[in-house]
């Protein structure tokens, strides 16, 4: 227990409770999720503000290590601790503590089997993109912009090729250390809500940077500039020089987590409000 967390499915030490959360948090002025050493992080603000209701030190792990300017609206966390606080004081505690960009949004005692991130058995993202004629002003940090017209009824028709467990090397980072380049996407869509052009995709885990890289792909064909199967022929070709650029990271969220129903993990619907599934 070096890292202040006891492993995945092992007996807790006596005294010691495993406690989850879901935090909510804007990206745009941290360097990601993960500690860093230098620069800010989600991580370590978590653990500071957990570290001073606890009165000891606090180590978090997490389901989804975000990039640097990713959003998460509903993240979840877990860690173990002998302090005896209730559930209502580690929320207070931490929210009292933690930068406004930064909350947790309940809390609750889990067994020691539960695991924020290998307990977990999907993740979904949602992609935000401004589709207007100027660039956002007051949501810039938050919102992706394009500035041409975007067809959101062919970027999902595009978007279908890539359902089910498939080999996504086209969409990998070159960085990416995952030890398999093919995960499952359960589910993806793409519609419009205004001028917003929304991407939300939902897979049992993601390789670096494959949303953002997906997404890129899809504009291209929002603009007409590919056709509505060219994700499939990127697919079949398992070469990421053969897609677009990456897509900036100010327009990505992680919106959901999903977790066995033995662990009754608690639900909650996050921000942003103003973005509607149906």
């Amino acid at each position: 227990m070096a890292n202040g967390l006891v492993p995945e499915g092992q007996n807790l030490p006596s005294g010691i409770a495993r406690i989850a959360a879901a935090v909510e948090y804007d990206g745009s002025s941290f360097c990601g999720w993960q500690r860093q050493t230098h620069s800010p992080s989600v991580q370590a603000e978590i653990e500071a503000a957990l570290s001073v209701v606890a009165n000891q030190p606090i180590t978090v792990a997490c389901a989804g290590r975000t990039d640097t300017g990713v959003h998460g609206t509903n993240q979840i966390i877990h860690f173990d601790s002998s302090a005896e606080r209730s559930a209502r004081n580690w929320l207070l505690g931490a929210n009292a503590n933690l930068p406004f960009g930064v909350r947790l949004h309940w809390v609750s005692e889990m067994p020691a089997q539960f695991h924020a991130r290998f307990s977990a058995t999907a993740r979904t993202y949602r992609y935000l993109i401004a589709n207007q004629a100027q660039r956002p002003a007051i949501f810039h940090r938050w919102l992706t912009w394009e500035k041409g017209p975007l067809d959101h009824s062919r970027m999902h028709e595009a978007a279908q090729h890539l359902l089910g467990e498939q080999d996504f090397s086209s969409f990998r980072a070159a960085g990416c250390q995952s030890r398999s380049p093919n995960r499952n996407v359960h589910a993806i869509r793409v519609w419009r809500q205004g001028e917003l052009v929304v991407v939300e995709i939902t897979a049992n885990a993601f390789l670096h940077h494959m949303v953002r890289n997906i997404v890129g792909s899809l504009i291209e064909v929002g603009r007409q500039a590919q056709p509505v199967d060219w994700l499939e022929i990127l697919l079949q070709k398992r070469d990421r020089t053969q897609a677009p650029a990456t897509a900036p990271a100010n327009g990505l969220y992680l919106v959901k987590v999903a977790y066995p129903e033995i662990f009754n993990v608690p639900t909650f619907t996050p921000g942003p409000q103003f973005i509607s599934s149906d």
